[in-house]
């Protein structure tokens, strides 16, 4: 993953249609129960290769409300697969698509201090 979104949203959903991968749900179809637009962490790669910045914050209209998350990789499996924020899909064949099963890309330039602090994706 490595983006989130904080309950500083506003469910504008000006997030979901820019997003390349399909990543982001509105807050009716989150699947941790809250109301807020959900980033699905095991299908973000954070616009590696798509923009310079992740488009949901260059689109979304609230300020520090999309921010840095751990890396979606094995490092940090127990970060996304034992936190009750997240919710992975489980998927028929290949069972939960945690980050040892199903690790995404991101981008390296962004310390892991930025990431533990959850500091805003500067746009």
């Amino acid at each position: 993953m490595s983006v989130l979104i904080t309950d500083s949203c506003i469910n504008c959903d000006a997030c979901i249609e820019v997003c390349p991968v399909q990543a982001i749900v509105g807050g009716d179809e989150n699947p941790t129960g809250e109301d807020i637009t959900y980033v699905k962490p095991e299908k973000c790669i954070e616009c590696v290769d798509h923009a310079g910045v992740p488009a949901c914050a260059t689109e979304c209209p609230t300020e520090g409300c999309i921010v840095w998350d751990m890396p979606y990789i094995a490092e940090y499996n127990d970060h996304f697969v034992n936190n009750s924020k997240y919710s992975i899909r489980v998927h028929k064949s290949k069972g939960v698509m945690s980050p040892e099963v199903s690790p995404q890309p991101f981008r390296d330039d962004i310390s892991i201090a930025a990431r533990e602090a959850n500091e805003a994706v500067e746009v």
